[in-house]
């Protein structure tokens, strides 16, 4: 039965009318801005399948990984602070708030415990019992490592305001989740659920579905604004020109949080690859990149620290600022941003 409500529930009700009305809503689902296929044409899935789940050994870190246990429920005050905790969660405090963004506490990238889908060793060091008071929770889109049946659970009565995608209401709403707590936003909508602290819902290039059904909800990237910061979240994204797009529209940000793993040539178009991140961020027109979406999971065919040694090489290549901390390693937006190669001595 758990497991069965964990794959949700599509939009329904005054839901699926608002849904319905949606301008990026056609032919009863949700679509990219660009022509996307989830996989190129001519890709022999059976062979992709059969690679998947006889994957080399070095998808997996050979050793476990290294973390810092930072004291969430203590960060200093007057700086904007980031803590990374693997692939795709994060932790921000600003302006003295706590925005928690697709958090994943679970162990696992999928409800279905299958050995592809686990956490690498010393990469699940924090849970829900670790996080401070919740003011906003972001959930950038419905697929199950971004979407975490068992950690928003653990996390639904005591957040206090949640902002998501268009359709994503759904799900939380059947898991018992408040509905006066949800923002919804289509792209190019805004909400500030705090005073002062504002998101915009931004395209990205991907799809959604945590079953059989897919993009019945919205996938989308989003904009944080402040005061004294502008930080781009990106959630899951192909390369497309939408950010440059966003960029020539909201940018510069101080910070661009950007997709980088679990990639594949067979589906390109869905998933970055290393390269088009480092691009992605020189088009929005960012000050410093955190590249994200690796170190926590086996979710492609990719050696595990591929995504960070070709996104950083690029980044040099291109003078990119980019940061690259431990799990758990606090950075301090626009100014201190670790940048060692932790990963090459595990």
């Amino acid at each position: 039965m758990a497991l069965i409500k964990a794959l949700g529930k599509n939009p329904w009700g005054t839901r699926l009318e608002r849904v319905k009305r949606s301008p990026n809503y056609r032919d009863d689902i949700f679509q990219n801005l660009s022509e996307t296929s989830l996989a190129l044409k001519g890709v022999d899935f059976v062979k992709v399948f059969i690679k998947f789940f006889n994957k080399p050994k070095n998808t997996k870190p050979p050793h476990t990984l290294p973390s810092v246990k930072t004291d969430l429920k203590n960060l200093p005050d007057g700086n904007s602070v980031l803590v990374w905790f693997g692939h795709s969660s994060y932790l921000i405090k600003i302006d003295g708030k706590h925005i928690l963004v697709d958090p994943v506490f679970s162990g696992y990238a999928s409800p279905f415990k299958l050995n592809s889908a686990k956490n690498f060793d010393g990469s699940n060091v924090y849970y829900v019992e670790d996080m401070p008071p919740i003011d906003i929770l972001l959930i950038t889109h419905d697929h199950y490592d971004h979407c975490d049946y068992k950690t928003i659970l653990k996390l639904k009565d005591s957040v206090k305001s949640i902002v998501t995608s268009l359709g994503v209401a759904s799900h939380l709403e059947y898991w018992g989740v408040d509905k006066n707590k949800i923002t919804e936003l289509d792209w190019g909508e805004s909400a500030e659920p705090i005073e002062g602290i504002k998101f915009t819902s931004a395209p990205a290039r991907h799809f959604s579905g945590r079953s059989f059904k897919r993009s019945k909800t919205l996938w989308a990237s989003f904009i944080l604004k402040t005061k004294n910061h502008s930080i781009y979240l990106g959630g899951d994204s192909g390369y497309d020109k939408h950010f440059k797009d966003i960029g020539e529209k909201y940018g510069p940000f101080d910070l661009a949080i950007l997709e980088c793993g679990q990639y594949n040539e067979a589906w390109k178009l869905i998933h970055m690859m290393p390269e088009e991140t480092a691009k992605a961020s020189m088009d929005l027109k960012a000050k410093t990149l955190l590249p994200v979406h690796w170190g926590k999971f086996s979710l492609s065919l990719h050696p595990w620290n591929e995504p960070i040694e070709r996104v950083t090489k690029k980044a040099e290549e291109l003078k990119i600022q980019i940061t690259t901390p431990i799990i758990g390693e606090p950075l301090i937006v626009g100014e201190k941003y670790p940048n060692t190669k932790w990963w090459r001595n595990v």
